[in-house]
């Protein structure tokens, strides 16, 4: 149940050191994340950052760590945390009054640690739709943490939400082909690469071919696909985190276009959004709003 603002503004100080913290963390790993989700009003700025930092401790503990040990502690700790036993690092300290506050869904904290239990026991996927399920665990239920901060409704748009992480996740496999094949990690479905004559010695190679390039715009147009179907969900979210969610679209988004703009160079190269195309960016959110 959401409390009076004085409520609010007194338990989320209770913490201040702890989501200055978050907001760190986030700064550090996602700088697009964070210009577009700083902008929310403050208390909801920093429920985000706090999720962000369990999501980047889940995420680090394989990526990182290669620690499957310290995955398992994490969800012991969830399970503490869920239980009303606060374990003691600054991210479960911060989660607090955003679990006090809000109606979270608890079970896609879960289901992100799950997808990170996936990471570990790592095997390409065969099909489009394993891709996809992949992308629910790692990403999608992400968009479900938030979804209680950013609406009044969240059931309504469950589906959007997942859409969005997905939809984000494949982004992030389609501009780091080359970093996650040296990580002897290929999450582009088999059967999509068999379709597309792509072979797993043309990746090792870096070769960027006409195969390859109908094979990565196939996966962006999904993407893309995605996020349009995510965009319908605006009219739901609150309107002081319209902007702040339609920039986080946008900025992602872009990302297909700036390895695009690279000539499809992903495999020794990490394409971003430059400043100058994120200020066009904001505009075209601005302008897009003002039509709701």
């Amino acid at each position: 149940m959401i409390k009076r603002k004085n409520d609010l503004t007194k338990i989320f100080s209770m913490y201040e050191s702890d989501f200055a913290l978050c907001e760190q963390t986030i700064r550090n790993h996602s700088k697009s994340f964070y210009k577009a989700f700083s902008k929310l009003p403050k208390q909801k700025a920093l429920s985000i950052f706090a999720i962000y930092s369990f999501c980047r401790e889940a995420d680090d503990s394989i990526d990182v760590y290669g620690d499957v040990d310290r995955l398992n502690k994490l969800k012991r700790e969830l399970d503490d945390f869920l239980a009303g036993e606060i374990p003691d690092r600054y991210f479960w300290r911060a989660l607090v009054p955003v679990f006090e506050t809000y109606e979270m869904n608890q079970q896609s904290f879960y289901d992100m640690l799950l997808g990170q239990e996936m990471d570990w026991a790592f095997q390409q996927p065969e099909t489009q739709t394993e891709l996809e399920e992949y992308s629910y665990y790692v990403a999608g239920s992400v968009g479900l943490m938030l979804l209680p901060i950013l609406s009044d409704c969240p059931d309504e748009i469950r589906s959007q939400a997942i859409q969005l992480g997905e939809a984000m996740q494949i982004t992030n496999i389609l501009r780091d082909i080359g970093e996650d094949f040296n990580n002897q990690r290929i999450y582009l479905p088999k059967e999509i690469m068999e379709r597309f004559d792509v072979s797993l010695n043309s990746l090792e190679k870096g070769i960027i071919n006409d195969s390859f390039i109908e094979l990565w715009e196939y996966e962006a147009t999904r993407a893309e696909q995605l996020y349009s179907k995510a965009q319908t969900m605006l009219h739901t979210i609150h309107k002081d985190c319209q902007e702040a969610l339609l920039l986080s679209i946008y900025f992602y988004k872009e990302i297909l276009n700036s390895v695009r703009q690279s000539n499809y160079q992903c495999f020794n190269k990490r394409n971003f959004v430059k400043k100058s195309q994120q200020l066009e960016l904001y505009q075209k959110a601005k302008n897009y709003l003002k039509t709701l």
